[in-house]
């Protein structure tokens, strides 16, 4: 393979058309990655689905699911219809916006929900399949969820490979433009525009999702573990269905849309900020423009590998469990710092080497990210193992340890996006701060060198909510103590491993919104161009246009004239009012999902009351509860609530840009991506630990289940339950959609500001 690829990027060195055969690798790597999901779905289907109760469990889960994404895919579907007659309605009546652009808005959403469907679907048959091969050996259950997680994971590269390879084919083929340099500009910001649609998507699929299972999640353990003194997944519980029915649309479904977006975000940015730092050498720009996909191709191959390297022997603990994770997943690392290294020296990009330690920056900050997400969350340290110390004296003291826990462990992974933010832009702009394109650009490659092994770290991040549901379905079928007991141990990992994952989203997203802010210059240039003409156009357009024709013209503007031109100042009040709205937006957002689940929660926890009141026969096992009735609530709930925090998404940036101009959306964007980045990591990490004090305590520890300790730890987990799994990982998805929705809102923008 390494010959093959060495032949095919050492046709860089020919002119820009001859890239085509280096571009060819980019489909080619998305084709593997379904191919190999598809022979792991395959796998996992072979696997038995043991007794008849399990399989009886599985489908009650399985039909839950889907009814709730046919569900929210009508809503969701309502939504993309109205905004593509909006984007169309720009693009041909006014003619402020490109004519792909509501095509390309409606692509990203469909692959994007198209990845969770498939993630979801593998997820809900899987889980009793995973249970009963924990009935054989540890390893055996590991490796069924773990396998089952990686479809999610080689379905959402894949698919974001084959949505990007394929637009840029055929933008490439049909946008004409005399100017080389300027068609390849107009085409990678088209292709960005894609992004919006993946966002918006992803933002419904996390907040409806994560609604739905915490509601559930939050019902089922106030009522059962709590009042009822019941164990977790006790099928006597009503609310138990609908809670592993969660875990697929929050988790799985919700997660694989959120990654699919960021994925595609960094690629996509990285290459917009390649064609603009390289725009005088068309041959220089074709290769940074490919050299992200080329990074992102190649970590698939070798996420496939790291996959590999995933099993445990008889007896392994929780450290080792979790060791067996993290070598699939440095193995992939390794090897990519190895093959970046060649694609880049091939292509011979300038600085190469310095784009190369850019990347390496990328993926260290990544792992950085997730080891520290893992001490913070694993109950096999410290801070979590005091959180479930404080359960002795209650639940008020648990609370305050965990929200404590939570806000000192923003220290680490602030610094380390800074460290890592400076040190990628030094290296790829050459130590030259005054490079800023091409710091920029290194910035956006720092983002895919983080997520090129995405493949497997998303498989490690969705084998988490496998796990949970095959330990639900072991508990619910009886299988016995010692199955749930490595049952457990999966789903402790699993929490860990999902948390990591929510870090290097968050991660991804900061650097991710950096890129993007950069990209949204570019987007004003293609937007100032295309209205230039246009005679309706207002007084302040017209004195823009007329600032940078003294300045040679808006083709030949840099960066740094679009900030002055449009006062990008922190002592313009615009900037400054935006970024107190950025920051706000945040808080806001937090507060309506939290919000939301506590209002699905409180219908949740009276019907689950009502039917151990009112139906005789459930705590005796004699009769079955009601469980599509807590299902039809979250359901009802998720897709009622998941409305406003959408819209508030899509509506400030437009907002924004019509009240304030550019220096307002600047502000927005800077002050949302500072104090969303630093509230995710907050609400992510204080969810998790909160999460695994109890399963500590569960283990038998300070009293094990069903003490008070135990009782007061509960209270604490369902705190968390919205703080890591709806709110939390729907801020990273908040930033890059304001962003997103920005930049193909850019042409609105010069055109209408009032300002």
């Amino acid at each position: 393979m390494n010959m093959a690829l060495t032949h095919i990027l050492a046709q860089a060195d020919a002119p820009a058309a001859s890239m085509n055969i280096a571009f060819w690798l980019v489909p080619f790597a998305s084709i593997l990655a379904l191919v190999f999901a598809y022979l792991f779905y395959k796998g996992m289907k072979k696997e038995e689905e043991g007794t008849d109760i399990m399989r009886k469990i599985a489908l009650h889960v399985r039909m839950g699911a889907f009814a709730y994404l046919k569900q929210q895919y009508k809503v969701v579907g309502l939504v993309f219809i109205i905004m593509f007659a909006f984007f169309a309605f720009l693009a041909y009546g006014l003619r402020i916006q490109n004519e792909w652009v509501p095509f390309a808005f409606i692509t990203g959403g469909f692959f994007s929900g198209l990845a969770g469907f498939f993630g979801m679907k593998t997820a809900t048959y899987a889980s009793n399949r995973a249970a009963w091969a924990a009935k054989n050996s540890l390893d055996h259950g590991l490796r069924v969820a773990f396998r089952s997680g990686a479809v999610m994971g080689l379905v959402v590269v894949g698919l974001a490979l084959l949505d990007i390879s394929v637009w840029f084919f055929v933008l490439n083929h049909f946008i004409e433009d005399a100017n080389e340099a300027h068609k390849m500009i107009i085409i990678t910001t088209t292709m960005l525009t894609f992004g919006m649609g993946a966002s918006l998507q992803a933002l419904f699929a996390r907040v409806g999702g994560g609604i739905f299972t915490k509601a559930a999640d939050v019902g089922a353990d106030l009522v059962g573990k709590v009042e009822a003194g019941i164990p977790e997944d006790d099928p006597r519980n009503p609310a138990t269905i609908a809670d592993n029915v969660g875990d697929n649309v929050g988790d799985v479904a919700g997660m694989g849309a959120d990654l699919y977006e960021s994925y595609c975000g960094s690629i996509l940015a990285t290459a917009a900020l390649g064609a603009t730092a390289y725009m005088t050498n068309t041959g220089v720009q074709m290769k940074a423009i490919l050299a992200p996909m080329l990074i992102g191709a190649i970590g698939v191959i070798l996420s496939i590998v790291g996959i590999y390297f995933v099993r445990v022997k008889k007896g392994a603990s929780s450290k080792e469990l979790l060791s067996a994770l993290g070598r699939g997943v440095n193995v992939s690392s390794v090897l990519i710092c190895v093959a970046s290294f060649l694609i880049l020296y091939f292509l011979q990009t300038p600085n190469w080497l310095g784009n190369w330690g850019s990347i390496i920056v990328g993926l260290v900050t990544g792992v950085f990210i997730g080891k520290i997400t893992e001490y913070f969350t694993s109950e096999a340290y410290s801070p979590t193992r005091h959180i479930a110390e404080q359960a002795k004296t209650g639940p008020a003291t648990v609370i305050i340890a965990g929200m404590g826990t939570g806000m000192i462990s923003t220290f680490y992974p602030v610094l380390a996006i800074v460290v890592g933010t400076a040190l990628s832009y030094i290296f790829s702009a050459g130590g030259d701060f005054a490079n800023i394109s091409q710091g920029l650009y290194g910035i956006g490659i720092a983002a895919v060198g983080m997520l090129s092994t995405l493949g497997i770290t998303l498989a490690t991040d969705a084998y988490g909510p496998i796990a949970d549901n095959a330990g639900g379905n072991a508990e619910m079928a009886g299988l016995g103590k010692e199955v749930r007991r490595r049952t457990d141990m999966l789903d402790s990992l699993g929490n860990t491993t999902a948390a990591t994952g929510k870090g290097f989203a968050i991660g991804s997203a900061a650097l991710t919104g950096l890129a993007l802010l950069a990209s949204y210059i570019e987007e004003l240039r293609i937007g100032l161009i295309r209205v230039a003409d246009n005679p309706k156009i207002g007084e302040y357009t017209k004195s823009t246009l007329e600032q940078f024709e003294k300045l040679g013209g808006v083709t030949e503007a840099s960066l740094m004239d679009f900030m002055n031109v449009y006062g990008v100042t922190l002592m313009n009040p615009k900037v400054l009012l935006g970024m107190f709205i950025g920051s706000m937006m945040s808080f806001l957002f937090c507060g309506l999902t939290m919000n939301a689940v506590g209002r699905a929660a409180n219908q949740m926890v009276n019907e689950v009351r009502r039917q151990f009141r009112e139906t005789a026969g459930i705590m005796e096992g004699k009769v079955d509860p009601d469980y599509a009735r807590c299902v039809s609530i979250s359901t009802k709930a998720a897709q009622r609530e998941m409305i406003l925090p959408a819209l508030l998404a899509i509506i400030a940036p437009v907002v924004m840009g019509l009240v304030f101009g550019v220096a307002g959306v600047m502000g927005l964007l800077g002050g949302a991506l500072a104090s969303g980045f630093v509230l995710a990591i907050f609400m992510a990490n204080s969810g998790g630990a909160w999460d695994n004090a109890k399963k500590y305590i569960e283990q038998g520890n300070l009293g094990g289940k069903g003490s008070e300790a135990h009782k007061a730890a509960v209270i604490g987990d369902t705190v968390g339950d919205p703080f890591k799994d709806t709110s939390g990982p729907s801020l990273n998805i908040l930033i890059k959609l304001m962003s997103m929705v920005a930049i193909v809102m850019a042409g609105f923008t010069v055109s209408y500001t009032l300002f």
